[in-house]
């Protein structure tokens, strides 16, 4: 598994989901002069939040990958339901900055557009949601129908009263199947309990031919060098042909389209090969705009390792963290999917993967919100008591709280 140093990887999906969506949309011929507009800012909304969700997961060890485009989309769904602070909250950290129902439509259109193009242009782009209810909680038609209308997300209703381990069980065999396979488990063990009434759930799959391919016969072991110092061989991809290209003084940037010329992959280099940690300072909306926009056609020696990546995170801490702090506690308010206060988030999971090789690329990801009933207690942590070194002992009256014995044990053989 290559390390975190692979930086292009992860902009694989940046690329590919969002960089180049603002033209995507154009395809719904239909759409109005102000959904386009809406779709525009939605865009760069969207984009400030993968950005600002990767910085806060920069940190991590080893590779990093994920989706924001599903992560955002999962979210936008719970966002349907939310009201007061806690949707002020959410939009701020997500910058939706518009109405629930603008931003539904400009993800509406914007899937849209994907999936033409996808019809149209030669690549694979599935993109599916879903609802999954406690059957015997009630939610509200308007949400319901909100989150149909928009996000394609029908209601599926479980047992997570009485049959939580098969409710997961269900819930992560639909993400396989929508994924081809590729996000397995997405929920583990324990994440769900009696007390779940929602969970709301993404699913994309990706999947794109090279404009130009790698030879197979042009790909050879090279050295790839780590920040410890130390460097491995790698089976590295090779070709000399016509990408856009662009470079500054310490990074250097590659575009490679796939077929169709729709999507494509967008690698930013540092030009130090200790320089991760100065590019992703760097890594700003306005910086970005920079390269991408410098970018010219020209005959470029590429060399790039082939490279596959599983990596999966639990952003509730994180998104806490960067302000989304009441949907997380008792004092959510997400009055509009029930009409009552009385469900929070109790986690966001996300799972992502990624395989490029001298074909193109595949890539899948998933997203799971999970909605929490407060009436109802969270399983505790099971606590271990061994006492299997010196203790002291009492033995009181619990209603006076007088105590009428106490002692040490030191050994208990005497």
């Amino acid at each position: 598994m290559l390390k975190k140093r692979i930086y292009f990887g992860i902009f694989k999906v940046v690329a590919v989901f969002l960089f180049f969506a603002i033209a995507l949309f154009f395809v719904a011929a239909n759409v109005s002069a102000q959904d386009k507009s809406d779709i525009d800012l939605f865009v760069k909304g969207n984009n400030r939040f993968a950005l600002n969700l990767y910085g806060e997961l920069k940190s991590d060890e080893g590779n990093l990958f994920l989706s924001p485009y599903s992560i955002s989309t999962a979210l936008a769904m719970t966002f349907e339901g939310a009201a007061g602070e806690t949707q002020r909250q959410m939009a701020d950290v997500l910058h939706f900055d518009m109405s629930k129902n603008r931003v539904g439509r400009a993800f509406l259109y914007l899937a849209q557009g994907l999936s033409a193009s996808a019809n149209s242009d030669g690549y694979e782009l599935n993109i599916a949601n879903a609802l999954w209810g406690e059957k015997t909680y009630t939610f509200l038609p308007e949400f319901l129908n909100q989150t149909k209308e928009f996000y394609g997300g029908a209601l599926r209703n479980l047992d997570f009263l009485n049959e939580t381990e098969k409710s997961r069980q269900i819930i992560n065999a639909w993400v396989e199947e929508k994924t081809k396979n590729k996000i397995k488990n997405l929920i583990g063990p324990g994440v769900l309990s009696p007390a779940t009434r929602l969970v709301l759930t993404n699913a994309i799959y990706f999947k794109g031919d090279w404009m130009t391919p790698f030879k197979n016969s042009d790909t050879f072991d090279r050295l790839f060098y780590f920040l410890s110092g130390e460097s491995a061989s790698v089976p590295t991809m090779n070709q000399m042909a016509h990408f856009n290209y662009a470079e500054d003084g310490d990074v250097q940037v590659l575009e490679m389209p796939y077929k169709g010329n729709r999507l494509s992959m967008v690698i930013i280099l540092s030009k130090e090969r200790d320089g991760i940690s100065a590019l992703e300072q760097k890594l700003t909306g306005q910086n970005l705009a920079k390269w991408i926009s410098s970018l010219k056609s020209q005959d470029v020696n590429v060399s790039l390792p082939k490279f596959e990546a599983t990596v999966e995170f639990s952003l509730a801490k994180t998104l806490e963290g960067m302000g989304m702090r009441d949907a997380f506690l008792p004092v959510a308010d997400f009055s509009g999917m029930s009409g009552n206060k009385d469900l929070f988030i109790s986690d966001v999971i996300h799972k992502a993967f990624v395989k490029v090789d001298e074909k193109g690329t595949e890539a899948a990801a998933a997203t799971a919100v999970v909605m929490t009933f407060k009436g109802v207690m969270m399983p505790q942590e099971t606590k271990k008591f061994t006492a299997d070194h010196s203790f002291i002992f009492m033995i009181r009256d619990m209603q006076t709280k007088s105590i009428l014995f106490i002692g040490r044990i030191m050994d208990p053989r005497s």
